[in-house]
């Protein structure tokens, strides 16, 4: 099923004369779909070396820009995080068959998170708090949360979750979830802003041999407070393994809180959303609200 109601189909062939045209070099490469369980991007393999990120809704008028910048900070984090992260390899733009830019990576072996592809957690939660330290201290040259996407305020994120609540009624505890939120919501903010990645889910999450092999989908980096990259301690990890993230970060309660409170906002949001058409996000929404819970 559609996802999003006016979400773009892209086809292979379509991608293969997008590629053909716009890249030469890469032109008697085959073309592959890869079956993705992500919200934002239809993906192609192009040969062997490359993955190319066809946005699902191309139309807006701020995606060139914003691919742009998600390729400039890959550059950016490439040169500072312990892990591999996507190397860009070009930007494609509108051509016959669609109508939005494009995008071309290097491809990154790996599958994504899952409890039973990790060797050992608490060695994936100190990975993946290194990851985010490493992220932490990449200087923000003074740039201030641009004020839109996770890692503003909690505060302004109160009617998305009353609406989701409200439409989540058969789906989870909406009861405790919103005296949940309403104590994560009230907790003190963060002054100082710091680089985060702000969508750290089991999907965007690489792991090979057992262990963090990379952070990909760099589209909402950004800077902003750093208790958004405590979503995977709710998310993914078990109750042991999200205190070894905790302590590997140095994390105080309101910190914590927050971080809390941005897990909720993400997955209630998804819940009713994906219910029907991304079992996959549904069930990772549901996991992550019981861990709320717990």
């Amino acid at each position: 099923m559609r996802m999003h109601t006016d979400q773009v189909d892209v086809s292979a062939d379509v991608v293969a004369a997008l590629v053909a045209e716009q890249f030469p070099r890469w032109r008697a490469l085959p073309v592959r779909p890869l079956a993705s369980t992500g919200t934002v991007n239809a993906l192609f393999r192009l040969g062997t070396e490359i993955v190319l990120r066809f946005p699902l809704l191309p139309t807006d008028p701020e995606l060139h820009a914003e691919l742009r910048r998600e390729q400039e900070y890959a550059e950016l984090l490439a040169a500072h995080l312990p892990v591999a992260v996507p190397e860009p390899l070009g930007l494609g733009a509108p051509g016959a068959g669609y109508a939005g830019p494009w995008t071309a990576y290097r491809f990154i072996p790996g599958e994504t998170a899952q409890l039973d592809r990790i060797g050992d957690l608490d060695t994936f939660a100190r990975d993946l708090a290194g990851v985010v330290t490493a992220l932490r201290g990449i200087d923000t040259g003074g740039r201030a949360w641009p004020g839109f996407g996770r890692g503003g305020s909690l505060v302004a994120q109160d009617a998305g979750v009353r609406s989701a609540l409200a439409l989540s009624g058969g789906l989870t505890d909406t009861g405790r979830l919103a005296e949940v939120w309403d104590r994560c919501r009230d907790t003190p903010g963060h002054d100082a802003a710091v680089w985060v990645h702000a969508d750290l889910m089991p999907g965007n999450l690489l792991v090979r041999d057992g262990r963090l092999a990379a952070v990909i989908d760099l589209g909402t980096v950004n800077v902003g407070d750093p208790a958004v990259d405590l979503m995977p301690a709710w998310n993914l990890l078990d109750s042991g393994a999200r205190e070894t993230y905790r302590r590997a970060l140095g994390v105080d309660d309101a910190m914590w809180e927050r971080g809390r409170g941005w897990a909720l906002v993400q997955a209630i949001n998804a819940l009713p959303y994906y219910i029907e058409t991304n079992p996959v996000m549904a069930g990772i929404a549901q996991h992550t609200l019981r861990a709320v819970l717990d």
